[in-house]
């Protein structure tokens, strides 16, 4: 089975025991497969952290870190303490111990001993050597001790730093002291305490709340770099259909809600971040997102930094799919990426299913618009009295840019649909430009020969 195919099946598998989630799913897997942080909104009982949940408990391997973040939630519970060993003289850590093979080796040699003397204690044997491994041990660490003066050393075991996945549930619930920590975490894959900065090989972060902050209020306006950091957002709601509602029903009354099934290893999601790296992306692709932008801008406030990074989220999508190179639909993953207010959501959509289902409709929409333009101003240049010779001018010059546009497009056309657009724009302009030449006394000319000239 191939890599995607394994990913498909816990795709499946999770949307198996959760209605109505197919969105939220895919984006947990995009968010993986990118390396990206995940945001879910939605009121409580609507299975976010359900979700979540089972789809990381699909990730063989994966070391898993979770939290329900309060006020009174400190730096120590997410991010570990100081062990104490690292700052008495004599003392050795245990994280240096537990990273010296040697001392793993007397540890192992000591256990097998305490194993044989509870096993056999009339015999001398076991303990003379329990003796012996004892006084090893504790010279060893004497040793380790000098080696080692004392430096505050935190101990991170089961905590953060060491996981490979994070959920903090009610994420904006964290107090100021955490906040700084949780920004570096999420941004840079960093923490830092006691002057030491530690590397996280956190793979994703998610997040769920059932609220976004008022970031008009001063103090909760702090929460906005926080926000930012969660850079794919999805809308949870409550089940709609009422036939999935009672699906659901009759698995939890039977006891089939649950359990795993479809899995893959850490290893290989590694393996399937580096497939999805390996994804073209078309310059027309690029282009195409850029145009969004630019649409979305008018209404919608995008940055430089969301549109330089969105192709990451688009080639995974891609990958899902089976495309072996970024696809126009593929884009409409973006839907949960360009929003920043939930409210934007509806214009964000609309704007991708119009720009990205049908990319060259649009575009050749477009042109249309600006042939019928230049018409429409040599029209009314006629009617207010300007010279027509003068008028006819600047409608021919007009005519040739917009077939210029035509012509670039023109070199992009995949398949006979978009070739057959093109070709009836084509016609179109050149039926306008033959009326406008009769009607000033002109022969017509191809618009291609009238562009050839210029």
């Amino acid at each position: 089975m191939t890599l995607r195919k394994k990913m498909l099946a816990v795709i499946a598998d999770v949307n198996a025991q959760v209605a109505e989630r197919e969105e939220l799913v895919e984006m947990i897997a995009i968010a993986l497969l990118t390396r990206k942080n995940l945001f879910i909104l939605g009121d409580p009982g609507q299975a976010k952290s359900y979700a979540i949940n089972a789809f990381r408990s699909r990730i063989d391997g994966a070391r898993q870190f979770e939290r329900l973040l309060s006020k009174q939630t400190d730096e120590e519970q997410l991010f570990g303490r100081i062990d104490l060993a690292s700052l008495i003289p004599g003392s050795v850590p245990q994280k240096l111990l537990e990273k010296d093979s040697r001392y793993q080796e007397m540890r192992k040699a000591m256990e097998t001993a305490m194993d044989d003397l509870r096993n056999f204690p009339e015999y001398d044997s076991p303990g003379k050597t329990v003796e012996e491994l004892t006084a090893k041990m504790e010279s060893y660490r004497k040793a380790m001790a000098a080696l080692y003066p004392p430096e505050p050393m935190v101990d991170t075991t089961g905590k953060l730093p060491e996981a490979d996945i994070c959920f903090l549930d009610e994420i904006f619930k964290c107090n100021d002291g955490v906040l700084n920590s949780l920004l570096t975490a999420l941004n840079e894959r960093k923490y830092t305490n006691e002057g030491r900065t530690y590397n996280i090989p956190t793979i994703s972060f998610f997040a769920a709340s059932n609220e976004v902050p008022n970031f008009n209020d001063p103090q909760e306006k702090i929460l906005a770099a926080l926000y930012d950091r969660l850079e794919l957002k999805v809308v949870t709601e409550n089940i709609v259909d009422r036939g999935k509602r009672l699906a659901v029903l009759h698995d939890k009354q039977a006891g089939k809600f649950g359990g795993v099934h479809a899995s893959i290893t850490l290893d290989e999601l590694r393996d399937m971040q580096k497939e999805v790296k390996a994804i073209p992306v078309p310059d027309a692709i690029n282009e195409l997102a850029d145009d969004i932008l630019c649409e979305l801008r008018k209404d919608v406030p995008v940055s430089d930094r969301k549109y330089l990074n969105y192709y990451p989220i688009a080639q995974a999508k891609a990958w899902l799919e089976g495309h072996l190179e970024v696809q126009s639909t593929d884009l409409l993953a973006l839907k949960n990426y360009l929003w920043y207010k939930p409210t934007d959501i509806p214009q964000i959509e609309a704007t991708l299913t119009r720009m990205c289902v049908n990319p060259m409709q649009d575009k050749v929409n477009d042109l249309r618009a600006m042939a019928q333009d230049v018409v429409d101003e040599l029209n009314a240049s006629t009617d207010a009295g300007v010279e027509p010779i003068k008028a006819f001018r600047k409608f021919r010059t007009e005519m040739v840019r917009v077939y210029k546009l035509y012509a670039d497009l023109a070199k992009k056309a995949q398949g006979a649909n978009e070739q057959t657009m093109l070709d009836a724009l084509l016609a179109d302009m050149e039926n306008a430009s033959r009326i406008a030449h009769e009607k000033n006394g002109f022969t017509p000319s191809p618009l291609k020969e009238l562009a050839e000239l210029q």
